[in-house]
């Protein structure tokens, strides 16, 4: 389900320039996009505009084709999951019921809400068993935004607004956190929108990434792009510039390797796989060369040091 922005505004009363400013973008069906730029840009403006927390001053915002003013507010909202950074769990019930909330509206049987709560409970990671009855301030803060991830997801939206979720988890939890989002989106490809001001978190888990500065869309392209093309000097400061090592961090196999049939195709790394474990993979172990893997566990090409430090120092 695509989401298409026609010079889209937002407007604040007695504030001098817009929040968002003149936007037109378009996100393809199943794309997981970040929305990234520092605080007071426009990018939670322009998400809660998707499901109509906020109206847009002027312009189009189009779901699947449908302008979304001609949905009502309540419909669009119940086909849409929204994550935010504090959960927004009812702390008054328990997690099956939290779970159910939008199941129930939709008047969903009650075998069906039962069987989709033990299955999303699984997804996240959290046995039935144990999590089912619980209420959130019996779970760590780590839980309970899985728990937020998994309500969410409870009516299949096939569009997922995530503004800030792991922004008050503790940082070990919280690149758990970004592994099961990565691993849920994967799995089943919903189209995600993804706030956050943190450059490390945006790259991890981005196809395309939307920077935002002051109101504007400054660069709206894969990691890649923006890591070894930035649009503009606020680009090149906000991902560190020439650092090469925090490059590495932002890089995976799959922008590196050099396709072809590899001369051994035991051991090996992934595609997906984060180029700088690769990279301390290589030094720990003093190999230089690895097979490289697609997802069907055939092999696709090979990965050196060489091809690693000559991207780097590009």
């Amino acid at each position: 389900m695509g989401i298409v922005f026609q010079d889209v505004v937002k407007q604040y009363p007695n504030t001098a320039s817009p929040a968002v400013d003149h936007v037109s973008l378009e996100i393809h069906e199943g794309e997981f996009i970040v929305l990234l730029g520092p605080s007071g840009c426009g990018k939670t403006t322009l998400l809660k505009m998707v499901n109509r927390l906020y109206e847009p001053t002027s312009g189009t915002i189009l779901i699947d084709g449908t302008d979304i003013r001609q949905v009502q507010e309540e419909q669009l909202r119940r086909g849409i999951g929204y994550v935010i950074q504090q959960n927004g769990l009812f702390p008054h019930m328990t997690i099956e019921s939290n779970i159910a909330v939008v199941p129930k509206l939709l008047k969903w049987d009650a075998q069906k809400i039962d069987r989709r709560i033990d299955e999303l409970l699984e997804m996240v990671h959290l046995d039935p068993k144990i999590y089912r009855k619980r209420r959130p301030n019996q779970l760590s803060g780590g839980q309970q935004q899985r728990v937020g991830i998994a309500r969410a997801m409870a009516a299949d939206p096939k569009v997922l607004l995530m503004d800030e979720p792991f922004g008050a988890i503790d940082a070990i939890t919280r690149a758990s956190l970004q592994d099961e989002l990565r691993r849920i989106q994967q799995q089943l490809r919903k189209t995600i929108l993804f706030v956050t001001h943190d450059v490390d978190e945006a790259f991890k888990l981005a196809d395309r990434i939307i920077v935002m500065q002051a109101g504007k869309v400054v660069q709206f392209a894969p990691p890649i792009e923006i890591l070894t093309k930035p649009a503009n000097d606020f680009i090149k400061k906000l991902i560190g510039g020439q650092d090469i090592f925090r490059k590495m961090n932002f890089l995976k196999v799959k922008d590196v390797y050099e396709p072809g049939t590899p001369a051994n195709a035991s051991g090996g790394v992934a595609l997906s796989d984060d180029l700088k474990e690769v990279f301390t993979r290589m030094v720990e172990d003093q190999v230089r060369t690895f097979p490289v893997f697609g997802e069907d566990r055939r092999p696709v090409g090979t990965i050196t040091m060489e091809h690693i430090l000559t991207h780097l120092a590009k």
